[in-house]
């Protein structure tokens, strides 16, 4: 523990999936224990702080695990939702998921990403579906640059799709994972 303070590694308790990591001092996690919803000790407000008291996406407690020092924690949780910020899943959500958030929050006049999302999920269907014809003739050419070239368009409009339907990518993710269990 460094000044009092232990890392709370945050968990969703099903997907296994690390959402976030924050801060405690011994009250927040007497505050965490007793409520059975994770609290923190903010360090740049010097105080305590419940994640969700004001966007409503508050995380309950499955289990708390010190570690072998016990100097940080391993919190499993079941979240009410997105647990960073920026309304993203987990805090370390990839960054072109990242930057699609951000790029459609900015709405900036002439952003590709912006405009694309307003055409809605009729248009990004259409050009998830005229990316993967052109991935396929990329392959047919076995051209692995221009493989490459179409295979990144073709994810980069999946992703916008996926935000126009409200699919996050770790929906799609936790589906591939379960899967995998089975084979």
């Amino acid at each position: 523990m460094s000044d009092g303070l232990r890392a709370a590694i945050i968990q969703d308790e099903i997907t296994g999936r690390v959402l976030m990591l924050g801060w405690m001092d011994d009250e927040a996690l007497a505050a965490t224990r007793t409520s059975g919803r994770v609290h923190f000790f903010s360090r740049s407000r010097q105080r305590l702080w419940e994640k969700g008291e004001t966007s409503g996406n508050f995380l309950h407690v499955g289990d708390i695990v010190p570690d072998c020092d016990e100097d940080a924690l391993l919190i499993t949780v079941h979240a009410d939702g997105p647990t960073c910020h920026d309304g993203s899943t987990s805090c370390f959500t990839p960054w072109l998921w990242r930057r699609i958030l951000r790029r459609e929050a900015e709405q900036a006049e002439g952003s590709y990403v912006s405009s694309s999302l307003a055409k809605g999920p009729t248009f990004l269907a259409q050009k998830v579906g005229e990316e993967s014809a052109e991935v396929i003739v990329a392959a047919l050419a076995q051209t692995s640059e221009r493989l490459v070239e179409e295979s990144a368009d073709l994810l980069f409009h999946l992703h916008l799709l996926w935000r126009s339907a409200g699919v996050d990518p770790a929906a799609v993710d936790d589906e591939l994972r379960r899967r995998s269990t089975g084979s």
